[in-house]
């Protein structure tokens, strides 16, 4: 939430420097608090017409994406003319997004120095049933992981790329994390560093996945 809100801020400034006006920008949760209700609300109450809607998932996937969008347009159905609606639907590869990516592993490259070791790339899994269905989302990762890495000059030995955060007893994404990180040593690899590039800001969720 902290860096949710600091993301809020420093958007709502930007956006006022660039069109030399104060916009509306809300900050909601799909689950959780402020929830979808309370920014819909705030939204009807500054009289706006048109929303944007800024998923902070870089990878579209219809469990977290498409989920957003459906969330709000319940929230504002109260709203007697419903405000037109559009919807930032990816931005996986978007070079503001990549670099992004790629100036965070450098920025711990030379905070920690020595031997970098592999790059481990770690997504947010999902079912594989949704893949198999037409989630575009391991296309998205794919396509993530494979411009930071060219984005970092990495070479095909250097990087890989694997899913975490499966339940239940459907088979997910793969390759797992856990499993991943298990076969290392066998392959003599001594150092890896990970990178989770699957959402805008931290949460308690992934930092414990």
């Amino acid at each position: 939430l902290v860096f949710g809100r600091l993301q809020q801020q420093a958007l709502k400034a930007s956006l006022a420097e660039h069109f030399g006006e104060q916009v509306p920008v809300e900050l909601a949760m799909t689950y959780g608090e402020p929830s979808m209700e309370t920014a819909g609300k705030a939204l009807r109450d500054a009289g706006v017409d048109r929303i944007l809607v800024l998923p902070l998932y870089p990878q579209f996937s219809r469990s977290t994406t498409a989920a957003v969008f459906d969330r709000l347009a319940q929230a504002l159905k109260p709203c007697p003319h419903l405000p037109e609606l559009r919807l930032i639907r990816d931005y996986h590869d978007h070079p503001a997004y990549i670099d992004a990516l790629a100036n965070s592993v450098r920025d711990h490259w030379a905070r920690h120095g020595g031997a970098r070791g592999k790059l481990l790339m770690s997504y947010h899994g999902i079912p594989q049933r949704y893949a198999d269905n037409g989630d575009p989302y391991p296309l998205h990762c794919e396509t993530t992981s494979r411009l930071v890495a060219e984005a970092l000059g990495l070479g095909e030995d250097e990087w890989f790329m694997s899913y975490q955060s499966r339940f239940g007893r459907e088979e997910w994404l793969k390759p797992y994390t856990d499993e991943t990180m298990k076969s290392l040593p066998a392959q003599g690899i001594k150092s890896v560093q990970v990178v989770c590039p699957g959402f805008s800001a931290d949460c308690l969720e992934t930092i414990e996945e």
